[in-house]
């Protein structure tokens, strides 16, 4: 387990109660051991709930980005069957950011998209951390394309800190395939429902977050910037981020109130990292609940409701 830096207390618990346990399994002092490991067990359990009760922004912004959350690739593997990974955006390459493909949601026949982070150094370079280049959003327009010629609802999952802001990826033409990418997300005539599963980081998330419905766990962010990028802006210091965090209103509380967002999915005590398997399940659940609710549309219904939908965002946040 990673331990984040307002956790540091919890960590020196929880470490104290393993080193019981350790010493209980050697057979030193065992059942005395064990009564002292429990009386731990429940400090850190209070610590916890307290530690999670009220996180400020900055706290939350560093568990959407804590290493052990569940990645894309954990969602797919989870919630859906018969996954069928696209690659390629039949122009320049593929991109190993975005990861998406034909499957089945609930039985019924689906297109998921998703950004991937890695879980590893390997992997994490591999993906480039999530950060995608013109091809990746070329990819996802691909798809979103073939669901929309075979009716299939588009399910996407959130997590990005941005897209990528390399040199290539510039002379790639990285703001028209955000911008179009974010076009057809208008477009298509089927449910397109997005999650945001850690990271919802400017241009990059919302190029595949223009959906019918929007859910967020309930300790991820979304963002015009990183609140690092926004103190260097704002304060020319990158330190401000505390600051720049509380500013930017980037929590699930905060957008659903402005109603950027439809919905918050509880996670588990300690966030998603802890229960890896639970949150995941809510996650389902939360999508299936936002296909029903778009069950039945036409496809120009569909289209109407998505372009009403932010179009209205502002005047209903500041209306709430």
């Amino acid at each position: 387990m990673v331990y984040l830096d307002f956790e540091k207390p919890l960590a020196d618990i929880e470490g104290k109660a393993e080193e019981l346990r350790a010493m209980a399994r050697k057979g030193e002092g065992a059942v005395d051991v064990e009564k002292e490991a429990a009386a731990l067990d429940r400090k850190s359990a209070d610590l916890l709930r307290d530690l999670y009760k009220s996180l400020n922004p900055w706290r939350k912004t560093q568990v959407a980005r804590h290493p052990d959350r569940p990645h894309c690739s954990d969602y797919i593997a989870a919630l859906f069957t018969d996954y069928t990974p696209l690659a390629g955006d039949r122009a320049f390459g593929d991109d190993h950011a975005v990861m998406g493909g034909l499957a089945r949601f609930n039985d019924a026949p689906c297109m998921v998209i998703g950004h991937e982070k890695g879980n590893d150094t390997k992997s994490r370079i591999h993906h480039n951390f999530g950060m995608a280049r013109p091809e990746g959003y070329r990819k996802a327009i691909r798809l979103m394309d073939m669901a929309h010629r075979f009716g299939l609802p588009v399910i996407t999952l959130v997590d990005t800190p941005g897209a990528y802001p390399g040199k290539g990826a510039e002379e790639r033409g990285q703001s028209e395939a955000i911008a179009r990418c974010t076009m057809k997300c208008l477009e298509i005539g089927v449910p397109l429902v997005s999650v945001i599963i850690g990271e919802g980081g400017s241009g990059g998330a919302v190029a595949f977050a223009t959906a019918n419905r929007i859910a967020m766990l309930e300790h991820s962010i979304y963002s015009v910037i990183s609140p690092e990028g926004c103190a260097s802006i704002l304060w020319k210091d990158a330190e401000k981020m505390r600051d720049a965090a509380e500013a930017l209103r980037l929590t699930a509380q905060d957008l659903k109130k402005l109603a950027v967002i439809d919905a918050i999915i509880p996670e588990p005590l300690g966030g998603a990292q802890r229960a890896p398997a639970e949150a995941i399940s809510a996650v389902g659940l939360q999508i299936a609940a936002m296909l029903d609710e778009l069950k039945g549309l036409k496809p120009a219904e569909l289209v109407k409701d998505r372009r009403a939908k932010f179009l209205a965002m502002g005047s209903r946040g500041l209306a709430a």
